[in-house]
């Protein structure tokens, strides 16, 4: 029989991301060699990786860097999953979590795809057969601007940041950065301004507004008005700078900017799993 302590087991845990019973496989056929096991880990993750592909992979964390560019500052954002929340908040993963931003950032990648294709598609695939779960990037943001503040979010304290946001601002909104992305994160704002929604969001919105007043029996004079008026509640609710601001509901998150003469610019927001 190998011979190995719950100490070696959890070492090896920890180091590979892998499940405690297929830990003590590896151990026993390594004979209790912690490091053959660990390499036994990766071959069998590695010969199992087609399996792993219909997996769903919902856990994981939100990455961010933000450095100096042409544009003043550009801030990337990157997700990065898992299957299981044992592995999201594993040191390797949360390395890896890193790397696939600094990846994103000295590539120009901007789709998953992209990155797939440089050095660390590889770091990816030997992270998923290391771990014994699918591991993959589900998507890049990124946003610039003369400054840009960043505001991770921990909806588990065991966990890495499960939210992100970068918000992108002129050098006097930055002042009120910060609380403009918390807000972000807290009420998921679509757009940056009414500007921004597309026009056929908005014929949408307004037809459904128009049948769901003629449906109410409203008067057929009072409707463009009721059409107008839901329409602006659809602003308010999904356009960032029409939002009720979350420390001051009475004003908008536009006026905030404007108090401390700023404007926001753009915004990027990830949430793991949604």
């Amino acid at each position: 029989m190998a011979n190995y302590t719950a100490a070696d087991i959890k070492e090896i845990r920890e180091a590979t991301g892998a499940g405690m019973l297929d830990v003590k496989k590896a151990l026993d056929e390594a004979e209790g060699d912690k490091a053959k096991a660990v390499e036994l880990i990766r071959v069998k993750g590695l010969k199992g990786i087609a399996k792993r592909e219909g997996r769903t992979a919902s856990e994981g964390l939100i990455a961010f860097d933000i450095r100096d560019s042409d544009a003043g500052r550009t801030g990337t954002l990157v997700e990065l999953n898992s299957e299981t929340d044992f592995v999201a908040k594993n040191d390797k993963f949360v390395a890896l979590g890193d790397e696939a931003v600094a990846a994103a950032v000295e590539s120009g990648a901007t789709e998953p795809e992209e990155l797939a294709e440089t050095p660390f598609g590889e770091a990816l695939t030997n992270a998923g057969a290391s771990m014994g779960e699918k591991i993959l990037v589900r998507r890049i943001g990124r946003v610039s601007g003369e400054a840009v503040t960043e505001y991770m979010h921990r909806t588990n304290k065991d966990l890495p940041p499960q939210v992100g946001v970068l918000v992108a601002t002129d050098a006097a909104g930055a002042e009120v950065a910060r609380d403009v992305a918390m807000h972000i994160a807290a009420f998921t704002p679509a757009y940056l301004s009414r500007d921004e929604v597309p026009a056929d969001v908005v014929e949408n919105e307004r037809r459904i507004a128009q049948e769901t007043a003629e449906n109410e029996g409203k008067p057929e004079k009072a409707i463009p008005k009721i059409v107008e008026g839901r329409l602006n509640g659809f602003f308010k609710e999904n356009c960032l700078l029409d939002q009720a601001f979350a420390k001051d509901p009475k004003k908008t998150v536009g006026q905030i900017a404007e108090e401390v003469g700023g404007t926001v610019t753009g915004f990027v927001r990830f949430r793991v799993g949604s």
